[in-house]
């Protein structure tokens, strides 16, 4: 069975996007599996560019086929920010409940009908040589709470809301937010992605 790994070491991300490729014929690992890769630099000024870089690297330092996800969030009382520096706007190493104060923060006084958000996901698959095989997207919106609601889900989770359900990802069952979120419609398009190139000879 062929190998995909997902560059990536976020656990959460890693358990997320391996149960939406469940089925597939691979054998999907991580970084997590790699620990001697060293930290790839995420220094893009878009999420393709993260994306592309993260997946290439990998590729390089395994000789193996790699995907990498690079997603984050926007809201628009903030001109979209923090977009691409989701992981590190609120500081190298910053805890997911501290990147989620600091945006508290910033929306600090901004009226609930004023704080619509944007998930997206980027995600980008290389073959073993480091050659982009190709690149999808997939987007949710919401709005920012102004406080945590729910333990499920990681990253920003507690605080985005989706007004259909009246919930955030936080509080919405596993099963449902793998068909509406950002990185379920971006997997979606990968898996018909990865169908195309593995039907040839990558």
């Amino acid at each position: 069975m062929k190998e995909l790994i997902v560059a990536s070491r976020n656990k959460g991300k890693v358990a997320e996007i391996k149960e939406l490729l469940a089925g597939l014929p691979f054998k999907v690992t991580s970084l997590l599996d790699y620990p001697d890769i060293p930290d790839i630099v995420e220094d893009g000024r878009t999420y393709r560019a993260n994306a592309l870089k993260k997946a290439r690297e990998t590729a390089l330092a395994t000789g193996k086929m790699a995907m990498s996800d690079d997603s984050g969030i926007e809201v628009r009382a903030l001109s979209n920010a923090p977009g691409i520096y989701s992981s590190r706007f609120a500081g190298k190493g910053a805890s997911e409940k501290a990147r989620n104060k600091k945006l508290f923060a910033m929306l600090k006084g901004v009226p609930m009908h004023k704080r619509q958000a944007r998930y997206r996901c980027v995600i980008a698959l290389v073959n073993a040589k480091g050659q982009e095989l190709g690149v999808v997207q997939g987007t949710c919106s919401g709005y920012v709470t102004t406080r945590d609601m729910g333990e499920n889900g990681f990253g920003f989770d507690p605080l985005f809301l989706l007004k259909r359900y009246n919930k955030t990802f936080g509080q919405l069952p596993a099963a449902l937010k793998a068909r509406i979120s950002h990185r379920a419609r971006a997997l979606k398009k990968f898996r018909v992605l990865l169908g195309e190139v593995t039907a040839t000879d990558f």
